[in-house]
């Protein structure tokens, strides 16, 4: 058995579990690393060709009556199969970023006595990290805002890892779109999930923006119908566009859900932003992280319920023609960028390599 410090990471589902896992693994390249997933999600696509991947069937509580106990044997099958998983590996310690796998991996890890470390991303901490936090050697935390709801846990404020093309000063510049350097250019970020009334919101606000002299980068998603119905020249609709940091660098504005990863990186590239939280999103936790931009003046925040088109085209228009040569605006986008840029924590991936370092170390 090697003496390198073996460690499983329990991160699952979408990117803002996944994406971060990732970026905190490649922080620790003398460790051995393995994995642990659910089947047909996001890591079993993105992770195989980096690290050994082990899939648990377990899923969330959003059932009741008998579906509640499917769920509870799933969880008591998942807990002996990770535990026998940690045994058979000499694992020294487990990492995850919240959601249901972390149950089993925490409760199987803690009966073994080995350390965790759980990175919770959002402003308001998931079910899972409130109620198993306490059991974790410490809980990584995206937002300062996040300590007052884990009263029983060791935290420690780290921000959020981020993707590697953000931390590469990305140019500006978008070979790939024939946009000038000198237009107002918006960028509309709708998400995977619940994309399609952000995008209706705007492609009605367009026609407006586009007359105004403003360019349009509209990340649709693929779950949109109708994401081609508009045409413009200066209108890019996308399902997804692969140089976002490039796009957010270039972007006089960005319009988007509230995500912890989108945020972050927004803030790492001082991008200012019209907030619209997802709202069904659990237990509404995107509000929760967009209230922190909005009080920090980093973004303006609407919610989706009570934003009709003529706010959103109005706003645009007002923030987006503040900053036009000769006008005589307040500046207000510049000091929305100062302020997103005073939330990033560019270092965050070491930051929490530092953590999992100092609790889990190779067994002499």
């Amino acid at each position: 058995m090697s003496s390198s410090t073996r460690l499983l990471i329990a991160a699952s589902g979408t990117g803002g579990h996944v994406f971060p896992a990732i970026a905190l693994a490649e922080q620790l390249p003398d460790y051995e690393i393995e994995w642990l997933g659910v089947p047909d999600r996001l890591e079993t696509r993105l992770v195989p060709a980096r690290y050994p991947l082990h899939t648990v069937a377990v899923e969330g509580f959003q059932t009741r009556g008998l579906g509640v106990v499917k769920v509870l044997l799933k969880l008591v099958g998942s807990i002996w199969q990770v535990r026998r998983l940690l045994q058979k590996g000499r694992f020294q310690g487990v990492f995850t970023t919240g959601g249901y796998i972390a149950a089993p991996a925490v409760i199987a890890a803690r009966s073994l006595g080995l350390p965790v470390i759980l990175h919770e991303s959002n402003a308001l901490p998931g079910k899972v990290t409130r109620l198993l936090g306490p059991w974790c050697n410490t809980v990584a935390l995206g937002f300062e805002a996040a300590v007052q709801y884990l009263p029983r846990a060791k935290t420690a404020v780290v921000g959020t890892p981020i993707r590697a093309q953000f931390l590469a000063s990305p140019s500006p510049d978008l070979p790939d779109l024939p946009i000038p350097p000198d237009v107002p250019l918006v960028a509309v970020v709708g998400g995977s999930q619940g994309a399609v009334a952000v995008n209706k919101l705007v492609r009605q606000c367009a026609p407006a923006w586009l007359e105004a002299g403003i360019w349009i980068v509209h990340q649709t998603g693929d779950s949109d119908p109708d994401a081609r119905s508009l045409q413009h020249p200066h209108y890019f609709p996308m399902p997804f566009y692969n140089h976002m940091a490039g796009l957010f660098q270039r972007a006089t504005l960005v319009v988007s859900r509230a995500g912890a990863g989108t945020l972050t990186e927004l803030a790492i590239a001082h991008a200012p932003s019209i907030l619209i939280p997802y709202p069904f999103a659990a237990e509404d936790h995107q509000t929760y992280n967009a209230n922190v931009f909005a009080q920090a003046g980093a973004a303006t925040l609407f919610q989706q319920a009570d934003l009709t088109p003529e706010q959103l085209k109005t706003c645009v228009l007002q923030l987006v023609n503040d900053e036009l040569p000769g006008s005589e605006g307040a500046g207000v986008l510049k000091f929305m960028a100062e302020q997103a840029g005073k939330l990033a924590v560019p270092d965050s991936a070491e930051r929490l390599a530092t953590l999992v370092r100092q609790y889990c170390t190779a067994n002499p």
